[in-house]
């Protein structure tokens, strides 16, 4: 499953507007539309945090094949239900590594699923993980990388 975005080119910089230094913004997406997928998730992480794996947005029972740029930042809209991210946050928080470190890479996975979930207030990734599981008809990701100046 092949995911793009008009925000950022995969394994491009991530605009400022997209982070922490910005209007932190989700950024557009949009997704291969795949056969007998019910719905759709996206999980964003930063493998190269410190303290491991840091998520920066969790979103599932997507409907469509592609997201706006600047999904509101609440637990149900007409986007889909949104989860917690590792800043406590509901809703997407962007790119915000420390200022020392070389560039971050987020991962926008995209989860292609055969069923509808449950809704499930402030849910975290590793939970949305484990429902997914055994329903994921496909998943791709786009890249984007950010390093703080």
């Amino acid at each position: 499953m092949k995911v793009i975005s008009q925000s950022f080119k995969n394994e491009d910089y991530i605009p400022i507007r997209y982070t922490c230094d910005g209007e932190d913004l989700s950024p557009a997406l949009e997704w291969d539309q795949v056969a007998n997928a019910k719905s759709y998730a996206i999980i964003v992480e930063d493998p190269d945090a410190p303290g491991g794996t840091f998520i920066h947005w969790v979103i599932y029972n997507i409907t469509t094949n592609k997201l706006p740029e600047g999904v509101p930042k609440i637990h149900k809209s007409q986007y889909g239900i949104q989860g917690v991210n590792d800043f406590g946050n509901v809703g997407y928080n962007g790119p915000c590594p420390p200022k020392t470190h070389p560039a971050h890479r987020y991962y926008f996975y995209v989860y292609a699923l055969d069923t509808i979930l449950s809704e499930i207030r402030n849910i975290d990734a590793n939970r949305l993980k484990s429902m997914i599981s055994g329903h994921e008809v496909d998943k791709g990701f786009i890249m984007g990388k950010y390093k703080r100046r």
